[in-house]
């Protein structure tokens, strides 16, 4: 089997919990380190440079007494002026890898830091997202049940939700909807549902990849996106099956098998057109012994070069 080439890697953690509602995400990077990342990229021939963590704001008073707000009255956007400050630091550092020969590895943190890292990474010109999630995250404020902004990214880079978000970084949508894949879609909200299915996105649910197998899946997305030349693969942990990955904070049963989501990594990464990639919502607090990060650790490598032959 063809090996992929050695690329110069740079490692940039993200400990930001504030597009969600339970706490422990921020601890997702070092979770991550400590299983081994850096040895097993340099194992494979990658040249890898960790740059640390980002400096996120944290939850002050002021953000807790809104949250408490949205909490009580339903709707809006929970820790909107922080996420926006992150997500501006997160488009800076991502901006400095678009068009290099950089691949820059974003440790999360919640899958809100994807506004950053996608709009930075837009910089470098067409670009394709790949979406592995349990979650469509195509919610806006007027549809998310909880406020969570975590659960809108895809839908702010296409365009949708508040200006302040939507203009991060640069004014306008940074992706095309038929430029967007997602697979292992399983948890939807009901508007959120109504909107996805119109949106021009192509989506693959568990159901697809249970009647079609992932190698069919994988190899249908990367046709998809065949037209452009990066891809940026974001990766939700929450992805995969909970029994083999317990270390998540939205679990929901049903999805990826450890093969499935290897085999997922290695036929995008013999595309050779990863050109960034997010890894998220890792919760050491809920892991078992690192579980979930270890994994994330080998999901990582194959999507970057790793084979068995």
């Amino acid at each position: 089997m063809q090996q992929l080439h050695a690329q110069s890697i740079r490692i940039l953690g993200i400990p930001m919990d504030l597009g969600q509602q339970r706490r422990g995400v921020d601890m997702g990077p070092s979770a991550v380190r400590y299983a081994g990342l850096y040895d097993r990229l340099t194992k494979e021939g990658h040249t890898v440079d960790d740059l640390g963590n980002l400096d996120v704001p944290v939850r002050d008073e002021r953000s807790v007494r809104a949250h408490r707000w949205v909490e009580a009255n339903g709707g809006g956007l929970r820790h909107l002026p922080e996420v926006i400050e992150a997500c501006q630091a997160i488009y800076e550092e991502a901006k400095k890898c678009a068009g290099s020969d950089v691949l820059p590895l974003f440790l999360g943190g919640d899958h809100s830091i994807a506004i950053g890292t996608l709009a930075g990474m837009a910089c470098g010109g067409p670009l394709g997202l790949l979406w592995v999630d349990a979650h469509g995250d195509f919610n806006t404020p007027e549809t998310s049940p909880s406020g969570n902004i975590h659960g809108m990214p895809v839908a702010t880079l296409l365009g949708r939700g508040v200006p302040e978000l939507v203009d991060l970084g640069h004014a306008g949508p940074k992706l095309r909807p038929h430029d967007v894949v997602m697979i292992g879609i399983r948890d939807l909200d009901a508007e959120e549902r109504t909107a996805l299915a119109n949106s021009g996105i192509s989506v693959y649910t568990m159901r697809d990849v249970d009647e079609l197998g992932m190698a069919t899946v994988a190899r249908r997305a990367l046709a998809r996106l065949g037209h452009l030349p990066r891809i940026h693969l974001s990766l939700d942990m929450d992805s995969i099956e909970p029994s083999v990955a317990p270390g998540v904070g939205t679990p929901v049963p049903g999805g990826l098998t450890f093969r499935e989501a290897h085999l997922l990594m290695e036929i995008v990464g013999e595309s050779h057109k990863i050109a960034s990639m997010d890894v998220v919502e890792i919760n050491p607090i809920l892991d078992e012994g690192n579980r979930t990060a270890e994994l994330a650790v080998e999901l990582i490598a194959s999507a970057l070069g790793k084979r068995i032959l």
